[in-house]
């Protein structure tokens, strides 16, 4: 077909595709809005799974609170379904803990973010800058992980509310052992009461005490771990040693060295003072009038 042909169709020009430079290359407003709404996905998130807890958390307390009142409403009620309601509320602990994990991951997500960004944004002059927190933040986007252990989370879960159930319940056994029909006269008589079916009662006896005694040293012995990085914890304790553990294992997607441990150094120091290294408490009120620095607005020019 001739050049002049009125029947020949011609395609317009393809525009070059954006380079992957050009499209990283972003403004500071268009920055601050994908934080703004960023930040915002995150508190939902961790809000979603905090509900969440609160509801295992009302099951265990429901179900005690039914069981009790069945066994203590008549005297011929049986005993035993107080250490069955004990093994159900351990159900719901180890439930909840799971719960507790996936809560930590988006918490201290939004942790990273209050004290990478927003801190030295609302007081420049008190908090040190610090640019390692997007590259923590971008670790764990591309690899999500856990950021505390099971044994930290139900450790933390038992000492918050359930500690507090298992007590109510192991007590309320005893006196319904030793109360009911009437008042046992001495030790052997409770014991004899605190058979079910075959099982002799020291047997039982032993198995809750073994039982509540493991419960209590688990949250003695979990009160070291410190591994949570989310809300829970105070400003100055907040660290990020599971993003360090992260950073490990994806540092061949993120390909920054150390910049772990100089993370969680700053962190660390980040409001000790330079000679006693005591903590400061910041005082918002006192901070200077907010002026906006060069460095975080890359794109205004100084006048």
């Amino acid at each position: 077909m001739s050049v002049d042909s009125p029947h020949e169709t011609s395609t317009p020009d393809r525009p070059k595709a954006f380079t992957t430079d050009a499209a990283r290359r972003m403004s500071s407003a268009e920055v601050t809005t994908a934080m703004v709404h960023f930040y915002r996905g995150e508190v939902q998130r961790s809000n979603t799974w905090r509900n969440r807890l609160d509801t295992t958390t009302n099951w265990a307390v429901l179900s005690a609170g039914a069981m009790l009142s069945f066994a203590f409403s008549s005297p011929s009620s049986p005993h035993f379904v107080i250490p069955i309601n004990s093994i159900l509320v351990a159900v719901f602990l180890l439930m909840e803990a799971r719960r507790y994990r996936y809560y930590e991951i988006w918490a201290s997500r939004v942790r990273v973010i209050e004290t990478g960004y927003y801190a030295p944004m609302l007081a420049p002059d008190s908090v040190p800058r610090d640019q390692e927190w997007a590259s923590h933040l971008a670790s764990d986007l591309l690899t999500p992980h856990f950021t505390i252990s099971v044994w930290e989370a139900i450790g933390r879960r038992l000492r918050r509310n359930y500690i507090w159930i298992f007590a109510l319940l192991a007590l309320s056994w005893n006196l319904k052992v030793y109360l009911y029909p009437i008042p046992a006269r001495d030790f052997d008589e409770f014991i004899t009461r605190a058979t079910v079916g075959l099982v002799p009662g020291w047997i039982v006896f032993m198995v809750a005490f073994l039982f509540n005694a493991g419960l209590a040293i688990l949250a003695v012995g979990t009160l070291k771990l410190r591994e949570a990085t989310g809300e829970v914890l105070p400003r100055h304790e907040f660290s990020l040693h599971p993003l360090q553990r992260m950073s490990i294992w994806t540092r061949a997607a993120t390909s920054v060295p150390k910049a772990t441990v100089r993370r969680a150094r700053r962190a660390r120091q980040r409001l000790r003072g330079s000679s006693t290294g005591e903590y400061k408490k910041l005082d918002v009120t006192q901070t200077p009038d907010r002026r906006i620095h060069v460095s975080e607005a890359p794109n205004r020019r100084k006048p």
